[in-house]
């Protein structure tokens, strides 16, 4: 995402040798969206594809309108609503097709419903994005920020491969039902934000380090008493790292590695050198003293979301 969209300028040149440098280290795993850059991420995905579909298993998303015109809820086009959230099967179907297109390739290996909307029944998107599979456009399903029960049910009209929310040390909520959900059905649970956008690397001192269109200097974590309640939770990150000679980031993909054999977390980045310290994280181990330490660190202070962004969470 942060190559193409929210969290400030990027250099096209250095995602594309991120990218390249990523299959070098064995991450084969592109997860992106039609939302990022409103289609521009796929249209830079597309270049380094040309010559590397094979190696990559690609995931993309659909849901998050970001074509007001393509949206079968033109209702709230004219009501001019903040955020559209689109799940009817006209729209899976269109989406689809344009993200190929902008991607170059033929089918897609794991598609999901970026947000649930709330206003289509599950089993109609879901119905759709079956449908996509038989056409041979799509491998896997996925859905995003769906509850428990909407796993479910989608579960029973085509199965599920993976589900997409965010998790990480400052974000655990997924560990009470939505977790448990996945490995009762046998879905793998992929963690976004696994470093908590940013905040856990221990690299963003105060909101100033943010560029000035950064979408986190919206976030709420990211402002006031939260950004200063929220240093102390990295400062103890900070601390096992120290003692592990390890960067506060390998730590936070470290812990979230020992979650389950489901668990697969999709850090962003778009620079080189971050990249590598990511990578380099799954050897790091932890040992039972250290797992103590971590189970017990305060989560985070702060929705995870702005309200307008947050009525669309585990739908």
């Amino acid at each position: 995402m942060g190559m193409s969209h929210a969290y400030g300028p990027s250099d096209e040149g250095e995602s594309l040798r991120v990218l390249d440098r990523s299959l070098e280290l064995g991450v084969n795993f592109w997860d992106t969206a039609d939302l990022y850059g409103a289609g521009k991420n796929e249209l830079l995905l597309a270049k380094a594809l040309a010559t590397k579909r094979e190696r990559v298993f690609l995931a993309t998303k659909f849901g998050n309108v970001y074509d007001r015109s393509l949206t079968a809820h033109q209702d709230l086009v004219k009501e001019e609503t903040f955020w559209i959230v689109d799940g009817t099967p006209e729209y899976v179907r269109k989406c689809c097709d344009l993200s190929l297109e902008r991607l170059g390739i033929d089918h897609i290996d794991l598609y999901y419903q970026h947000r649930v909307d709330p206003r289509t029944p599950i089993e109609e998107t879901v119905g759709a994005m079956a449908d996509l599979v038989k056409a041979g456009k799509v491998r896997y399903l996925g859905l995003s920020e769906a509850a428990p029960d909407t796993i479910r049910r989608a579960h029973k009209v085509h199965p599920i491969t993976a589900v997409q929310t965010e998790y990480s040390l400052w974000t655990r909520d997924v560990e009470a039902e939505i977790l448990p959900t996945c490995q009762e059905l046998g879905i793998a649970f992929v963690p976004y934000s696994p470093l908590g956008r940013g905040f856990l690397t221990g690299a963003i001192k105060s909101p100033e380090d943010l560029p000035e269109d950064d979408w986190r200097r919206m976030n709420p974590r990211f402002q006031g008493d939260n950004f200063e309640k929220n240093l102390d939770l990295v400062r103890q990150v900070e601390s096992i790292a120290s003692r592990k000679e390890a960067t506060p980031a390998q730590i936070a993909l470290a812990w979230v590695l020992t979650r389950g054999e489901n668990v697969i977390p999709i850090p962003g980045t778009k620079k080189l050198k971050y990249l590598e310290q990511n990578a380099a994280a799954a050897e790091v181990k932890l040992t039972q003293k250290d797992l103590d330490e971590l189970e017990h660190l305060t989560q985070a202070t702060g929705h995870r979301y702005p309200p307008q962004s947050a009525q669309f969470l585990n739908g």
